[in-house]
């Protein structure tokens, strides 16, 4: 009888929260009595939001680069991302004393790409319609002798978006379900190898856009599905077909995917500035928008939800929740 041992397990998000202490941000759990009357449970927010870039992604990236070997960081390191991965492996580079180029698609939102920039990192763009941003940046990252640290297809970046989920639970206690965004999968596989090693009974859920349902289909099917490429306000998680790696941690521990819509998103996002006083991103609405449209059915008495990040400009942010019902 053979085994297969997964690319992460419980004790490497533990390793990688230790690695993490001190340096990236432990974010706050919200409460909201109009939230939990509106779905029905006690829902606890991890609000990412606040973290360091202002998303989950600083976890894994620096979690991936630290471990770099000497020689290897001193040459610097490649990603590429639409947005929060990239201004992660740039902070992550900069902190770490080395340098950082990052692949970004033309239509990247301005305000992460100035950001990026900001951190100190080299942006090469692409057409994310007609471009191939793995083969893009494995060229520069062969020529240039660079590590590669994609944003969701490695083992330590996994493990370190995990500790998002490890935070929450080590912070309230046991959940009866966790909530979590879906793109390429790495948050929820990092998330859901946290709660279901504490937590076996917990259910975990996805929430994907209804233009973005390659994981939703992906499960169904008992194998990856690619789509094209999705046209959907949330950006980050504007993909079309979830990771390898990802795909084989979520469709053992993932328990259903649900999906919204880009109208539902944007009244999410306008209820969190409202009645949470946050400001929050379409991508890291999602969960919050499953919640207040009854997407993930009959809720269980205690909810965990990861609110993924919140980096979006005041006037995409005006103008979405505008265009708010």
């Amino acid at each position: 009888m053979t085994t297969t041992t997964p690319p992460v397990t419980l004790d490497d998000v533990r390793d990688a929260a230790a690695r993490l202490k001190g340096v990236a941000h432990r974010t706050p759990v919200l409460r909201s009595r109009t939230l939990d009357a509106l779905a029905g449970a006690e829902i606890f927010l991890k609000c990412e939001n606040f973290q360091r870039v202002g998303a989950f992604k600083f976890r894994g990236a620096y979690n991936a680069a630290s471990r770099l070997a000497p020689g290897q960081l001193s040459r610097g390191i490649a990603a590429y991302s639409s947005g929060n991965h990239a201004q992660a492996v740039a902070l992550a580079a900069r902190e770490l004393g080395t340098t950082a180029v990052i692949v970004m698609p033309e239509d990247a939102p301005p305000s992460k790409r100035a950001a990026t920039a900001g951190y100190g990192a080299e942006i090469v763009t692409y057409d994310r319609y007609t471009g191939d941003r793995v083969a893009i940046a494995e060229a520069l990252a062969a020529e240039r002798g660079l590590a590669l640290i994609p944003p969701y297809e490695h083992p330590h970046v996994m493990a370190g978006q995990g500790t998002a989920a490890l935070e929450l639970l080590e912070e309230v206690g046991e959940l009866d379900a966790l909530l979590t965004p879906v793109g390429g999968g790495g948050l929820m596989a990092g998330s859901a190898t946290a709660a279901k090693g504490l937590y076996p009974g917990i259910r975990t859920v996805g929430v994907e856009p209804e233009a973005g349902d390659d994981t939703k289909r992906s499960l169904e099917a008992g194998r990856r599905i690619s789509i094209p490429v999705p046209r959907t306000i949330a950006d980050g998680q504007a993909l079309h077909t979830p990771g390898e790696l990802t795909f084989s941690v979520n469709r053992r521990l993932l328990d259903d995917v649900v999906l919204v819509s880009d109208d539902e998103i944007r009244d999410a996002m306008r209820f969190a500035f409202e009645r949470l006083k946050i400001v929050v991103e379409p991508s890291g609405a999602t969960p919050l928008a499953a919640l207040l449209n009854g997407r993930a059915g009959t809720l269980p008495r205690r909810v965990g939800v990861i609110i993924s990040g919140g980096n979006i400009d005041a006037g995409r942010f005006a103008e979405l929740c505008e265009g708010a019902r």
